[in-house]
């Protein structure tokens, strides 16, 4: 297979030409071709307003959900258009009913927005967030289902689970956490915004009862698109984070969609965006994106462990790891003063190299975590090694 950085694949994004950018995982940029579908919506918004919100907006919204619904394996009756999986988060806070004594179950390879989001949740109601950890290394499905699952007690009322993790680049068994929840009568919250698109994702099979997803990420679709996926079990329940007209704003016949279709005036072209990079990927072939991507990812897995001589977190194979990993750092004395402060390592990496990849700070540990697209190519992990290698001269420990 030709590596991606000889198919012009480069030129689809508008990444400069002097940046080596490895981190698709925070901020995924999209292709020309979806920035350019973006603004065709927002130019045919402001052409003639009326039109769009009151005639328009409803149908292509449900049109774009369509097609999401069929990437992820879902009805698009199930799925809502959100900013991102924290809003898509903050709406489940706020529509399950928690009381004084209940549980929220988390594992603590959980992304830390997600976790303030259901501790202020469990103080409202006075009840209390239970974070259990996970067997470490990560080598076993049911291993990692039985240790997260062991901490059910008859007051969890919720598990909040990843099915990619956010600091540690993990894979997880949601459809058989989500299975063995169900046996227990206990509810299923996926936070999945690193799944989308980096790995096959089919609601239908996973059945759990919220699924909130970012497609900025791996899918390259706008900044400020995301999908919330609630089981019809639970849809009467939930509530908007942002209360305004309810209703159609078109007039058809109700729908629990209708509240969080229109929340206010707002420009949906992200939203209606989506099908674009969905197109894009697909043109290219979702099995080899993976393929490809996963392979850069595994190419600096092995490299950076050759310079640490530290054991990976996961198993190698694309059943652990996709588009993006984790690797161990050395340990260092110094942490940063604030949590937003980035790693030295990190911000040598970019002013002296102009290589963009996160050091994440994770249970007293280093992590390098390197996200791999379609516009990075062997090169792009030849410029990190051979920083990385720099950095390590005359003895110090990549600090």
């Amino acid at each position: 297979m030709t590596p991606p950085e000889t198919r012009g694949l480069c030129d689809a994004w508008t990444i400069p030409g002097d940046v080596t950018y490895l981190n698709h995982g925070s901020f995924g940029p999209s292709p020309r071709v979806v920035q350019d579908a973006r603004s065709a919506w927002s130019a045919r918004l402001e052409r003639q307003p009326m039109q769009f919100f009151v005639r328009d907006m409803e149908t292509e919204l449900d049109a774009a959900a369509a097609t999401l619904a069929d990437l992820v394996g879902a009805d698009a009756d199930d799925l809502i258009f959100v900013d991102n999986a924290t809003a898509g988060m903050n709406i489940v806070a706020a529509s399950v009913d928690l009381r004084p004594g209940d549980e929220v179950l988390l594992s603590d390879h959980e992304y830390g927005a997600v976790v303030r989001i259901w501790r202020e949740a469990c103080r409202r109601a006075g009840a209390a967030l239970v974070v259990r950890p996970l067997p470490s290394p990560l080598d076993s499905a049911e291993a990692v289902a039985d240790e997260l699952l062991s901490g059910i007690t008859d007051r969890t009322r919720l598990i909040v689970v990843s099915h990619v993790t956010s600091p540690t680049a993990a894979i997880l068994p949601v459809a058989l956490i989500c299975r063995r929840a169900r046996e227990r009568g206990v509810a299923v919250c996926i936070d999945g915004p690193h799944a989308l698109a980096m790995i096959p994702v089919n609601l239908r099979q996973i059945d759990c009862d919220f699924y909130a997803a970012s497609c900025h990420k791996w899918l390259s679709a706008p900044f400020g698109s995301g999908f919330l996926y609630v089981a019809r079990r639970r849809q009467r329940d939930l509530r908007p984070a942002v209360m305004s007209w309810g209703g159609s704003i078109s007039g058809r016949p109700a729908s629990w969609k209708d509240e969080f279709s229109w929340s206010g005036t707002r420009d949906p072209a992200a939203f209606l965006a989506v099908p674009a990079a969905i197109a894009f990927l697909e043109t290219y072939g979702l099995d080899d994106f993976r393929r490809d991507t996963h392979q850069l990812a595994a190419s600096a897995r092995r490299r950076i462990g050759e310079l640490t001589g530290l054991e990976p977190l996961v198993p190698e194979g694309p059943a652990w790891y996709g588009s993006m990993v984790a690797v161990p750092l050395p340990a260092t004395a110094a942490e940063p003063v604030h949590p937003a402060q980035p790693d030295p390592l990190q911000a040598a990496l970019w002013q002296r190299f102009r290589v963009e990849a996160p050091v994440m700070r994770w249970q007293g540990r280093r992590l390098l975590r390197v996200s791999c697209h379609l516009y990075n190519g062997p090169s792009d992990i030849d410029r990190l090694v051979a920083a990385l290698a720099e950095l390590t001269r005359g003895g110090n420990p990549l600090s």
